[in-house]
Formats: structure tokens, sequence, C-alpha cells
């Protein structure tokens, strides 16, 4: 029976107080991650002890746990210790930062993305040290501070890797989790795991135009060339099409769901091209598994109410289906504005992965882990529609997946990056327990 510390709650809680919100790195400095890092020293002593640790950049950690089998290639544990931002003006039951401990949760921004996420695997690595466990591979831990800003810091981890031609046998990020109803249609509990995600895109869309006073305005002025502009984006100029990883969800969601709905659902995961088409039509998660999506997320231009602006912009994000390039979504957008007097910048953008295999051996670990953990869940692929740092490790690594071993119901996965967000006690203790599991059976 292996050692298991009680108060995890208490050190999540510790965690959440510690304001690590990357958006807001220019306001508040560096000093709640370097905060956190000497937060995680204290708390974790035997991993500070035992593990070697480099940093990369401001904001990476990366910890190395020797295994038995250097040969071996090794496995990397991924989470990201900051937070998004919070609006002071919404009604949080607990204030976001307080990390209070009520009703069997703990509450706060970061609860479920990502520090609970991370708390369970630092704690499975401390439990395990204090048996004098040591695995049968090379472990990894890849702790980055700037993921919810598209930061740099997993990516340089991920290129010190491949400098050093190093090649994980086993990426696990954040992404999917323990989810009831996965369609509104399918019973039960699964355990989604990302096998691919899809790719990120942020374009600005900016136009000129002849400025003035509002009462004598122009045919087409700035800001309503770029609002037209952005009203002929919508996601039907994108192909529908679906990833095999979508075919397999439904098979397998088709297997353990009686009736009718089950036989349905086992029919489109033969028929990828009708599967295609009516998740595209029910709008919304469905949809957004088969094509692209497109957002328009900011704007600007004017500086009075009576004044008609010379300048105008909006800035669009896009999310890549897999299969889809960067170049050829620019091109799609530019042919659907139409307007060669709005200009088009590329501000970022990450293609989509490729995707990992169900049918090695990684993919069985997750799925032995699983079976301790959270026994009778079974392990369903999807396609992961957020980007995380696990990406810059899939370019070169064949078996990378997206999945947090904690249960979220449908209210709490709509509070990740709103309001309310938190965790509940027992599934941290689930979680610590999948990934000692993972570890305990590497070979």
């Amino acid at each position: 029976m292996s050692t298991v510390r009680p108060g995890i709650a208490e050190r999540l809680s510790q965690m959440i107080r510690l304001p690590t919100v990357s958006a807001e790195l220019a306001q508040r400095g560096l000093e709640p991650f370097a905060a956190f890092e000497r937060l995680l020293a204290e708390l974790y002593p035997l991993v500070h002890e035992h593990l070697a640790i480099e940093k990369h950049t401001d904001l990476g950690l990366l910890f190395h746990w020797k295994g038995r089998d250097a040969a071996s290639d090794p496995v990397v544990l991924m989470a990201h210790y900051d937070v998004v931002p919070v609006d002071e003006t919404d009604p949080w039951t607990h204030p976001p930062f307080d990390g209070v401990i009520a009703d069997g949760r703990v509450h706060g921004r970061g609860a479920l993305d990502d520090k609970g996420p991370l708390i369970v695997v630092i704690e499975a690595v401390e439990n395990l040290l204090a048996d004098g466990f040591v695995p049968a591979r090379d472990v990894y831990l890849s702790f980055g501070g700037n993921e919810e800003t598209f930061g740099d810091a997993a990516l340089a981890i991920a290129d010190a890797f491949r400098e050093r031609g190093i090649t994980p046998w086993l990426v696990v990020d954040e992404g999917g989790a323990v989810v009831d109803a996965p369609l509104p249609f399918v019973p039960g509990s699964a355990a989604m795991i990302g096998v691919g995600e899809k790719g990120i895109l942020s374009l600005r869309l900016s136009a000129r135009g002849e400025g003035g006073h509002a009462s004598t305005p122009p045919e087409l002025t700035a800001v309503r060339r770029v609002a037209r502009a952005v009203s002929r984006l919508d996601p039907s100029m994108f192909p529908a099409r679906t990833p095999r990883a979508i075919g397999r969800m439904l098979a397998q969601l088709g297997s353990r769901t009686p009736g009718a709905a089950g036989l349905g659902l086992r029919l489109l995961s033969r028929m990828p091209w009708i599967t295609a088409r009516v998740l595209s039509r029910l709008g919304g998660e469905p949809a957004a598994l088969v094509r692209t999506t497109v957002a328009a997320t900011m704007q600007s231009g004017g500086t009075a109410a009576n004044v008609i602006p010379s300048q105008a912009a909006a800035t669009i994000n896009l999310r890549l289906a897999l299969g889809e390039t960067i170049d050829a979504t620019v091109l799609r957008v530019r042919d659907r504005i139409a307007d060669p007097l709005v200009a088009i910048e590329v501000l970022d953008g990450s293609g989509p992965s490729p995707e990992s295999a169900t049918d090695g051996a990684p993919f069985a670990l997750l799925e032995k882990a699983l079976s301790v953990s959270h026994p009778g869940v079974p392990a369903v692929p999807y396609v992961m529609m957020a980007a995380t740092d696990s990406r810059h490790f899939h370019r070169f690594a064949p078996a990378v997946y997206r999945f947090a071993p904690l249960e979220m119901t449908a209210a709490q996965r709509a509070a990740i990056h709103g309001v309310d967000e938190y965790v509940e006690i027992a599934s941290l203790r689930r979680g610590e327990r999948f990934h000692r599991a993972l570890l305990e059976q590497l070979q």
C-alpha cells in the first residue's frame, strides 16, 4: 500500500491564493510566479531532493526523475500553473483567489485549469518517492507558467528535448476529463482523452477610411468596412470532415448506449462523411469537432462618439480543424471577405496536431491507470478543441494525449475561464491515484 499524504485540498488552496495570471504579467510582475516556485519547494520536499530541476525561460519548470532503464524513452507529464484573469464585476460565490475549502470542494481560479491537474501529478510523485519507488523509465514533469497567453515556456522545454535527441514515449497534458453524459443522449461517464488538438490562428483585420464629423458620414467608413468583413466570416466557409478519433469515439460510445441511439452512433462511426454533416448541423461543441470555427473577439476604432475614425480593426480567432493549414485558412478568409481594402495580418498561429494512436502501449497504459482510479469508466478518444502546451511536443513525439483525471460536470466545464470554478476534493484524490497507477505500471 502506497503512502498517501493527507491535505491535498489545503495544498491546492495555497496554490490558488497565488495570482499567477500570465495575461497580467506586466501589472503583477514575476513575483506570483516566483512565489509559486517557492511554494512547490516547500510543499514537495522529496520531489526537490530527488529530481533534477531545470528552468527554461522565466516561467518553465522541468523536473527529471531518473528511472531504472535510462535507455528507454521517457514519459512527460505536463501541466501549467498560470491562470486566466478574473473580471472583478463577476459574482463569485467565493473570492477567486482565496482558495476557499467548503462543501467538499476547493474553490477558486485555477482549481480545474490547471492547478488541480498539476497538483495530482506532483502529489503522485511525492507519494511514490516517500515509498522509495523508482519508475521503470525516466519521467519528466513539465510545468509552464504562460500557457494561457500562448507563451514560450513549454516551447522552450520541448525544444530542449529535440536538441538533446529525446523523443518521449508518452506525453500527457491537460485536455479531456472524466465527464458525465459525454453526448446528450449517451448515459454514464467516460474518460475523454484528446488524441489530437485543433490549431489556433489569430488574425487582425484592419481598414482605413475617410474620417470626419459624424453628422456627414461617407457611404462606407472604416468601421463599417471592418464590420462588413467580420459579418462575412462564418463556420460554413470551412468544410466539415470527421477525424479518425471522432469515428472511434462514436463507435465506443455507441457500443455502450442502448436502443436506437446506440445503433445510430455505431452507424455514424462507419460513415464519416455523414457524421461530418450531422455534427456540423448540430452547432456548438459537436460542430466544432468537425470543422474550423471562427469568432470575432476584439474590435477597436474611434476616439469620440461624434467623430468618424479614419481607421478601425477587429481581431478574429480561428480554431483550425485537423487537416487544415494556416496558409490555406488565411486564403479562405481573404476570399470570403472579398475586399482588398481590408488588410489581414497574422498575429499568431499554430497548426493542428496529428492524431495519436489508440491501439498501442501508451494508450493502453492510460486505460490501465484509469481502471485503478476510476473503475468501470471507459477511455474514449476525441479531438481537443482548445490549444494546450502539448502541441509543442506533438510536432515530434508520436504519443501525446490530453487528459486530466478529474471529474467535471457540464457546469464545472462551463466555469473554466468563467465564474465559480471549483474541484471536488474526492476528485483530486482519484486524480492522484491515476498518476500513481500510471507511474507504477510503467514498463
